[in-house]
Order: C-alpha cells, then structure tokens, then sequence
C-alpha cells in the first residue's frame, strides 16, 4: 500500500510539471505535397493488407470492373519487417489462392510431431498437448517468406506497392479518413532540411485499410480519433512481447515438421509467457520466448529470461555445435475478442493484428488476419463499386461480416483462457483453461475481463525482488548487442528521433528511482540505457538506431511518456523470420 500511495503521488506532481513539448518541424514556406489518388490505400504490407490487396484485384477480375489499389509499407523491402513464431494454419490461405500449392508457396514443411513441457530449472516433463495447440495440417514457414511471395502475387495482379515508404499521419476531411501522408525525407537530427530533403506524399484515398500490425501507430491515432474502442466497449488491449531467434543446427538434430512448446522455467509464476520451438526446412530451427506484458517485476528482463531458456539442458542439448541466422523480436496483441475495438469508420477500417484478432491459446494470428483482410477487402468492393465515385467508403458490412465469420467464432470460443492467467497465475490459469477446453469446449456462460494496461500492472522496484542474470557464454546465449547485429537493423543516425519522450523529467524523476529503470530492461534493443549527464545525476540516453520496432516501450513504459513514430526508414532486415 504504502508503494501504492507514492506511485499515485509522485503522478500527481509530475501533471503539475511543464510538459516537454515534442519537436515539430514546421511546414510553412515548404512546397506542396505531392498527391497520388487511390480507390483503396492499404497501409502495411504484412499477411492482412496483402490479402486484402489480393482479394480486392480478384473481385476486380471477376466483374470486369477495376479499383486502384496500393499498399505503403514501411520497411525496405516486403517482409523485412515481418516477424512471427509461426506454424501456419492454411484455412485463410486455401481460400484466398487456392492452388497455392502449385504456386510454389513457401509453405512446404508439413507439422509432424506436437510436443509440450513444463520445465523446472534442470528437467523437461511431458504434458498433454492442448487441443488448441494441435497441429497436424499445418506447416512450419518463415512468415517473411511467405509475406515477400503473397507480394509478389499481389503485384502480378496489378496491385501498386511502395515499399520504404512509411506512413506517418492520417489524412481527414469532412470528418472521414480521407488517406495518409508519407514521411518528408531528408530532415536532420537537428531539425534542419539536408540536401537531400523532399516532401512526403499524400496518397488520397475512397477507402483506407489500417494493416500496420500490433500496436500500429495510425491505428492507435484511428482508435482514438473515433473512439473505437469505446464504441464497442472494449477492454484495454494487452500485449505480450516475443524474441526470436533463427538457429542453424547439425542435421543429426534436425528433425523437420517438430513442434514444442513450453511453460514454467524460466518465469516465475506470476508472469505469462512460454516459448517455442519449430524445426523448419534447410537444418535451421526457430525459437522464441514470449513474455507477458502485464508482468509486474520491473527488474525482469524478457531478453534476459529468454537466454536463460535458451541455456536449459533440454534446450542446449539441441543448440549445441549451431549457429544463430537471425534474431529479431515484435510484440503480439493478447487481449482476444473482449479486446476487439470496432472495426470500421468513416472512409475506412482496422484489419489483422491492427485491430488484434491473434487467437492467443492457439499461438496463431495470420489465418485470421488474412481472412479479415479479404473479409474488409469484400466490404471496400461492393462500396466503392456502389457509391458515387468521390464518396468516401462506407465499410460497416465489413464489422457485420467478421462476426458472422469463423475467426469470430473461433476466438469466441477461447476467449476465457489468456485472462484466466492474468487472474489466477500460472496454476489457476492452467486449471482455468483445462476447465474451459475439456468441460465447458469453449462455451462458459460468462466471459473474463481484463481491466488494467500492462503498463499499469508494473510495481515498485522495491516491492519486487530482484533478479539476477548470468553471463552470456557466447555459444547459446549472447550479449545483447551481439544479438542485435544478427537483426540487421540500420538507421540513419542523422535524422530525428522516432522514440521521444513527452516530458524529459520523467525517466529521471519516476523511472528510474521509482521503477528501477525498466525501459533498460524491457527493450530487446538497447534502445534506453541511464548514462552520468554533467551533474552527475543519471539522465536517459535514447539509442534510436537500434530499434527493432517491437514497440515494447510504447506499450510498457510505466507512465506512457515514450512516443513512437515511424522513422525516415531503416529497421531491421528480417529474411527467414
């Protein structure tokens, strides 16, 4: 209590500080933007704005009417920012291109073996696998690699895709979404313009789908603009964050098609989180741990827990005489249906991860955000094939249709498990869920809630203990940075900051003597470290160009200070994740 009564009053001073304003750049005096009109703009090429795209051409095909269609996208390539543990379900894939398979798909290594444990902090114990969690049909696949092969699918039916073009604002008119803006290039990181500047561009749109993934910055600003979330009166979204690493292991090891998945060690039992473990094609392996990131220790460290992981015997043993291929970490939405906000709004929608449709239990997301993008995709064609042609796209059959759909139903029917954890713990959670799939098959008559943000479950450092970690070995576990440069992330140092912080007093004033820096900790990046600034006193340093984009700050950060925007360009450079 007494922690509780300091975080409340240390957040009442800090609403009386002058707020830090963050820096904008003024435009006045600056040439017009160049204007590109679209039928439908799709922001983000990931497996929902692609499919989308995708389906949009097909119907166009189909009825010898034709919509213009692009999708901005803002890492360097299709697929380079594209991460995901993933065993994928083909239901969506089946539907959208059915002869995928002759199409040469890479999507080739069938699931052969389902396995799951629990570990202690030497042992490994089977456990049943849970039903969800059964993966015969399915295929171990590189979603980056199947991302890059849906682009190339849409670009031959006549999509226009940009890729290096991040989408950075929101375009309204007469109250409707009315397109975006692309970035201006060529500002330094001291605000002035560089030879090399050039204005961004409006892409102008009938209809805008929002594809941007988990914790997408225009869909947070969509949601709020309307209220999305209110709307449909929506929990808070929680999200978990995940670390992957791509191994390349000793053929004798190698077994394709092999899945585990894993629980307890290393998290203690008040935090959620598991692992993974697929054996793909080619000898490699890819392997992540997930943290919860509604954990409360603010010392924990998920890069940190995920080494530790890597080091169990059970883990090792397969490791051992391998190499890493590439490392990389996103966060994930957790918060399930009692989490979906509405979908639709004047001249667009929210579609995939953007609106958070992962089925959690399940550890899948890219069948349903394929099939709500080619859902939203039906919806934007019958509008603007219907309506005057400077009508802004009414899409709200698209909200009808989703929760007509199987993936409505299929989230419905585990939507008591992840808030049965963040409840009960590990033990009451495990009870929960078994109480749930094995009795009740997904149809309780109640549904459990999440009220909190996970920034708001952080506690006081002192209230928690603390942990201390081992020294990297350098032959399965590795310093952070050695990890970092298996991530091919680039920036250009002499741009802006993307990460900024709403009021600089915060991190020194709150963060650090009251959380105990956590921001150096939760980032799988290096992104924040505390260095001596000339008084002496501890101040944050803001290490942008390493930012994987995993969004982890922008979602745990203790008081919401930390302001992520898309970046000039750069990230990271993700080829088999």
């Amino acid at each position: 209590m007494l922690y509780n009564r300091l975080f409340y009053g240390v957040h009442k001073r800090l609403k009386d500080l002058p707020v830090t304003q963050v820096r904008a750049f003024a435009t006045t005096g600056l040439p017009s933007r160049e204007i590109m009109e679209y039928d439908v703009c799709i922001v983000g090429a990931g497996p929902a704005g692609l499919s989308a795209a995708i389906r949009l051409k097909q119907k166009c095909q189909k009825s010898e009417k034709d919509l213009s269609v692009c999708v901005l996208e803002k890492g360097t390539q299709i697929g380079s920012h594209i991460l995901s543990g993933n065993v994928l379900e083909t239901r969506a894939l089946d539907e959208l291109l059915p002869d995928w398979k002759d199409q040469a798909a890479p999507v080739k290594t069938a699931a052969t073996a389902d396995r799951f444990y629990f570990l202690s902090e030497t042992r490994a114990w089977r456990m049943p696998t849970p039903p969800q969690m059964h993966n015969k049909g399915n295929y171990v696949i590189s979603l980056s690699q199947l991302v890059r092969w849906l682009g190339g699918k849409a670009e031959e039916l006549g999509v226009e895709i940009f890729p290096g073009f991040p989408a950075s604002e929101v375009l309204y008119s007469r109250g409707a979404v009315a397109g975006v803006a692309t970035a201006d290039m060529g500002i330094g990181k001291d605000g002035q313009h560089k030879d090399t500047f050039a204005r961004g561009v409006e892409v102008r749109a009938r209809a805008t789908l929002f594809a941007e993934g988990c914790r997408g910055s225009l869909s947070q600003g969509v949601m709020q603009q309307y209220q999305l979330r209110e709307q449909a009166g929506a929990d808070p979204q929680t999200y978990a964050l995940g670390i992957k690493e791509v191994w390349q292991v000793p053929p004798e090891r190698h077994k394709p098609g092999t899945i585990w998945h894993t629980i307890g060690y290393p998290l203690q039992s008040d935090t959620y989180g598991g692992s993974f473990l697929y054996h793909m094609d080619d000898c490699q392996v890819a392997l992540g741990f997930v943290v919860g990131l509604d954990y409360p220790n603010p010392h924990l460290s998920p890069y940190q827990e995920f080494q530790r992981w890597k080091a169990h015997p059970h883990i090792s043993a397969l490791l051992q005489g391998g190499s890493v291929v590439q490392y990389g970490a996103r966060c994930l939405n957790e918060g399930g249906l009692q989490s979906v906000p509405r979908l639709t709004f004047p001249g667009g929608a929210l579609i995939g991860c953007s609106a958070g449709f992962l089925n959690v239990p399940k550890i899948k997301g890219t069948h349903t955000a394929m099939k709500t993008g080619m859902l939203a995709a039906d919806a934007a064609f019958d509008a603007l094939t219907k309506s005057a042609a400077s009508a802004a796209a009414d899409l709200s059959a698209f909200e009808t249709e989703v929760k007509a759909s199987w993936v409505w139903q299929e989230l419905q029917r585990c939507r008591n498990i992840r808030p049965g954890f963040a409840k009960a713990g590990l033990w009451g959670g495990l009870a929960n869920a078994a109480v749930d799939t094995y009795l009740l098959r997904g149809q309780a008559p109640w549904t459990l809630h999440t009220r909190h943000k996970d920034n708001e479950a952080t506690q006081p450092a002192a209230s928690q203990p603390q942990i201390q970690y081992p020294a990297a070995d350098n032959d399965i576990t590795f310093p952070l940075a050695t990890s970092l440069y298996k991530s091919g992330t680039t920036h250009n140092h002499d741009q802006p900051p993307h990460l900024r912080l709403r009021n600089s007093g915060i991190p020194s004033a709150v963060n650090l003597p009251l959380y105990a820096a956590p921001e150096s900790r939760y980032c799988p990046a290096g992104v924040y470290e505390y260095v001596d600034g000339e008084s002496g006193a501890k101040k944050l340093q803001i290490n942008a160009q390493n930012c994987l984009h995993c969004k982890a700050c922008d979602i745990k950060d203790p008081l919401q200070n930390i302001v992520w925007a898309t970046p000039e360009g750069g990230g990271p450079e993700y080829t088999v994740m």
